[in-house]
């Protein structure tokens, strides 16, 4: 079964994880300097907040698949919808290993869709790690997990 992903960008992580814990009734399952996401059960979400330095507000939404047999089904819909931008297997993001596919509706909002195969230490690979790895790891300079595709040109021109 697939687990709805909300995450979003905050100012404030310790104001934002006190505010979220007391509206989930719960403290986060993981919690990071710069990073924290609860796994709920009611509503089944995956909520995840991270202070980064970017603007405010939810940065992307999502779905988390149970195995790579549904990621890949959901690759597929996206496929055939045209609207996948980054196809990332073996990524490291948000302190886990995941395969993704990251797409954008016709409105520009992103979408990740990911099968997560582990934990990790960091929130991403370094760019540099990710170049020499031959990888386009989240974070990295060729992933739209940090930035919509279209903010990633107008910032690159």
């Amino acid at each position: 079964m697939k687990r709805f992903h909300v995450h979003v960008n905050v100012n404030d992580l310790d104001a934002s994880i006190r505010f979220y814990s007391t509206l989930f009734g719960s403290a986060p399952t993981v919690h990071k300097p710069d990073y924290a996401k609860w796994m709920l059960e009611d509503p089944r979400v995956n909520f995840a907040i991270s202070q980064r330095g970017r603007a405010a507000g939810v940065d992307h939404l999502g779905m988390q698949a149970e195995d790579g047999a549904e990621l890949e089904a959901i690759g597929a819909r996206l496929m055939a919808a045209d609207a996948v931008s980054l196809a990332e297997p073996d990524t490291t993001c948000c302190y886990a290993h995941s395969d993704k596919y990251w797409a954008e509706d016709p409105q520009g909002v992103r979408w990740e869709t990911f099968h997560t195969h582990g934990e990790a230490t960091t929130y991403s690979v370094p760019a540099a790690a990710a170049d020499a790895a031959g990888s386009a790891a989240c974070c990295g300079p060729q992933s739209s997990c940090c930035r919509p595709k279209a903010s990633a040109a107008k910032a690159d021109a």
